[in-house]
């Protein structure tokens, strides 16, 4: 008689789940969430089984929440992931993020000539392609893509 094992991953009573993220993505929502200098528990999860996406990677952090414009960050490079926020047990927020139409201040222009990179000026992009994610430097007008974008530390 075969028997299954589950590895069953404890609720938490208070936080936030970030799930359905693609697997190749989790650890750079870990980091521009900060959660690698969070001081309680995270519990991060790659490569799990899903329905929706083949494969996909969980976080759940536990006494955190973040508010929509926080994780308008993480659809930058995880579009749609699902944000649930969890109180005494229980789900008292859940939404899919949404790449948003402007970000400022956290993402750093490709362009060595652009005035952010030599001045103490806030980065700020429009988002002009949010299907192929590209940016538009609002100093320069140079682009970023998907594939250009770093993140200011």
């Amino acid at each position: 008689m075969e028997t299954k094992k589950e590895l069953v991953v404890p609720a938490i009573e208070n936080g936030t789940v970030i799930d359905h993220i693609p697997t190749e993505s989790v650890y750079q929502v870990v980091h521009i969430l900060g959660l690698e200098n969070y001081k309680d528990e995270v519990l991060i999860g790659t490569y799990l089984q899903s329905g929706k996406l083949g494969r996909k990677g969980i976080i759940k952090i536990k006494n955190k929440h973040f508010s929509k414009e926080e994780v308008s960050k993480v659809a930058l490079i995880a579009p749609f992931v699902t944000v649930i926020t969890i109180k005494d047990y229980q789900v008292i927020e859940k939404f899919a993020t949404e790449i948003p139409d402007h970000i400022e201040n956290f993402i750093k222009c490709a362009n060595p000539k652009c005035i952010t990179n030599f001045e103490d000026i806030p980065t700020r992009f429009d988002i002009v392609d949010k299907e192929n994610l590209k940016l538009r430097c609002h100093y320069c007008e140079k682009y970023t893509t998907k594939e250009t974008i770093k993140f200011i530390s």
